[in-house]
């Protein structure tokens, strides 16, 4: 790490783009891993599944090491602008090159129109994680950010299991519950301090305008989600009807929205 880090600061743009392609390259080796059958015989949960995989990856890796990046770096937690470690600053360029990647994979594939949302949160995501490794500022901001990749492992989970028809199961019962619970811990909570923070040094921050504006977009979407989350798991409006093939009745990207 010693000799790698001078060398990802030096080429921040090319280092985004290596990491990018090893994310791809993970992509196609998860594609030998068994796939559930329901899933298989729909072209669009055929190709979430693949993509879900990916990030599935990209969210335990990235969950973890931002953990352990405050653990061992309290100090990442105060000073939101000026502070950053060599582990805190490879963390934001490898989870910088996996957004480049799926971004990349929605549109290439076709799926641009239908995944907008997501196509939105990772171009803000990209443009401030770049300013991050080029500008050296910010980064235990874009750490913080990143707790959110703890409640990812469980969003994809979930997505995952309605992919495969399994939302009668009991891990998917269990799941829905531990979701909320770090959606809340994890989700909301570090979105929100990053905003306290933002609108508390408003005055102080360069380009403050740019952050403190996509955080609020971002919390928008954060919180329609939330809303979704709760009226699907917990106060659902009626009983879908899947065939005997688990595709579902609706139109196959409606039911995976929510």
């Amino acid at each position: 790490m010693e000799a790698l880090v001078p060398l990802v600061k030096s080429y921040p743009g090319l280092s985004v783009l290596a990491v990018s392609l090893v994310f791809r390259l993970t992509h196609r080796l998860l594609q030998n891993l068994p796939v559930p059958k329901v899933v298989r015989q729909d072209a669009f949960r055929s190709w979430k599944w693949k993509n879900l995989s990916v990030s599935m990856v990209h969210s335990v890796l990235t969950a973890v090491w931002a953990l352990t990046c405050v653990v061992v770096s309290p100090e990442l937690l105060g000073d939101l602008r000026s502070y950053h470690t060599p582990l805190s600053y490879l963390l934001v360029c490898v989870s910088t090159g996996y957004f480049v990647q799926d971004a990349g994979d929605i549109i290439l594939t076709g799926h641009a129109r239908g995944s907008w949302e997501f196509l939105l949160h990772h171009a803000m995501v990209i443009w401030c994680f770049l300013y991050t490794l080029y500008t050296h500022l910010f980064i235990a901001g874009a750490v913080i950010a990143l707790f959110v990749e703890v409640n990812s492992v469980t969003l994809h989970l979930r997505l995952m299991l309605k992919l495969a028809g399994a939302q009668d199961s009991s891990l998917y019962y269990v799941n829905k519950f531990v979701n909320m619970v770090t959606y809340i811990a994890f989700r909301l909570s570090a979105q929100f301090y990053l905003t306290w923070y933002l609108t508390s040094n408003y005055s102080l921050l360069e380009h403050s305008g740019y952050f403190l504006t996509s955080i609020m977009v971002m919390n928008i979407m954060i919180l329609v989600y939330f809303y979704r989350l709760l009226r699907t798991d917990f106060f659902p409006r009626k009983k879908h009807f899947v065939g005997q093939n688990g595709v579902h009745n609706n139109n196959s990207k409606k039911f995976l929205s929510d």
